[in-house]
Parts: C-alpha cells; sequence; structure tokens
C-alpha cells in the first residue's frame, strides 16, 4: 500500500479486470467483499447525502461500477436524474439496467478515465465516488479529479467518497496492513489474501484519509465530514 506510480496497471489493464467482474459488483445487500464494511457504508452516504440534499434532482456516480450506490439512493430520494461513469462498458451497461428500472428520472452513461470528465458547472446535488478514487496516480490527478467535482456541484451539494485508504505512517501502516490480511482470509484463505494484495499493489495508488480532507478543504468545500473508519477503508464527505 504505498504511493509508487512506476509499473502500475494501465486503464486498458484496468477495465478488462472489471470487464471481467460484473457479478462481484451487483450484490446491493452485501456490496463489494473485499471492502470492509461495504453495506455500512453504503448506507451511511447515502443517508447523508438524503439529510444533507433532501430536495436533490441530480446525481452523478464516478466509478458507478454495477450501480449499487446510485440504487441505494433511488430507494431514499426517487426518480433521480442519475449520470452514471465507469471505465468499463460492461459495469455501465449493467448499472443502465438497474437504476433505470428503478427510476423515471434521465439516465446519462459516460464511459471514461474520471480525470477526463466534462462536467456542467453547479449542476449536480450529489456525488458519489466509490471504491474509484484510490485508481488516481499523481497529486496533479487527485488536483484535477477534486476540483472538477466541487466545480461541477450546486452549492450547498455534497460528495460521499467510500473507498481504499493508505496511512500517512507507515507503523500504522502495517498495522492495518495485517488486520486487513486477516479479514481477507476470512474470505478465501491466506492465497486470497495475497491475491488481493497483489492487485492492490499493481493497480492502486490510495492516499489517507488526512491528505483526502485536506484536499477537499483546499479545492473550496466548506465542511468535511467523516461517516466511517475501518482499516484500509474509509467514507467521508464534503458539503460545498
Amino acid at each position: 500500500m504505498n504511493r509508487r506510480h512506476l509499473h502500475k496497471a494501465t486503464n486498458d489493464e484496468i477495465q478488462s479486470r472489471f470487464d471481467s467482474d460484473v457479478e462481484r459488483f451487483s450484490n446491493l445487500e452485501t456490496g463489494q467483499q473485499t471492502t470492509i464494511d461495504a453495506s455500512l457504508t453504503m448506507e451511511l452516504c447515502t443517508e447523508a447525502a438524503k439529510y444533507i440534499n433532501p430536495n436533490a434532482k441530480n446525481l452523478l456516480d464516478i466509478g458507478c461500477g454495477a450501480g449499487n450506490y446510485s440504487l441505494k439512493m433511488l430507494g431514499k430520494i426517487p426518480d433521480l436524474n442519475c449520470t452514471l461513469n465507469d471505465l468499463s462498458l460492461a459495469m455501465l451497461t449493467r448499472a443502465e439496467q438497474r437504476v433505470s428500472a428503478n427510476t423515471s428520472g434521465k439516465i446519462t452513461l459516460i464511459q471514461d478515465d474520471m480525470r477526463a470528465l466534462d462536467l456542467p458547472d453547479n449542476h449536480y446535488d450529489i456525488i458519489f465516488a466509490a471504491a474509484t478514487f484510490h485508481h488516481l496516480r499523481t497529486d496533479a490527478d487527485w488536483e484535477l479529479v477534486f476540483n472538477k467535482v466541487y466545480k461541477s456541484l450546486k452549492p450547498g451539494g455534497s460528495i460521499w467518497i467510500s473507498d481504499l485508504i493508505t496511512h500517512d505512517s507507515d507503523l500504522i501502516n502495517s498495522i492495518f496492513h495485517q488486520k486487513y490480511g486477516a479479514y481477507l482470509e476470512t474470505l478465501g484463505g491466506k492465497e486470497y489474501s495475497q491475491k488481493v494484495f497483489d492487485y492492490i499493489e499493481y493497480e492502486d495508488t490510495p492516499r489517507s484519509l488526512n491528505y483526502q480532507l485536506a484536499l477537499l478543504t483546499t479545492v473550496g468545500f466548506t465542511t468535511t465530514e467523516i461517516l466511517h473508519k475501518n482499516s484500509y477503508f474509509a467514507a467521508f464527505g464534503g458539503i460545498k
């Protein structure tokens, strides 16, 4: 769980893996099992969005996967206009199928890298980014995307992030590496645990919760909130 950027997976490689992994991201009850407390953080993020933006009309789901967060949100605020973004067309197709069956609002699909998103200013009431920002690489990437989401939110709008994180202290990082490894072993044994750590090392460059909260403030969010943290995972957000 470090920040090296050399020899990392390309977009095409990441897209290919997710294209073949749609079913694992299609369970609304459990969420993604490799994410600790996935169902809890999904509930917390959507509940926070409901309370902050009860009259929301427009939702953006960045790295939407199979659409779990949008579906969960539609159970709390019906008939939202949903903009779904993902690198994987297979994921987007599944998300569109599931979400369209649960809203009479407009659905917009964007298959693209989140860094390339061309978003309207002051448009969205709610933005979700679940298990996606950890694919960003450099400081410039993080700053670019956080600025994009800030500008695209309406005043008073909110973003809610649920993601893999790292820690600023190497010693604290080692504690949670052990704890996450033990959790993964309960899902599939030592071999599965190592497989997950290997693709995290190859694909991901997570940043700490402290880094992301500070960046939210830097780009202009007036309020930041931590909803939950457990080991290598956190749910948090900001209000414009």
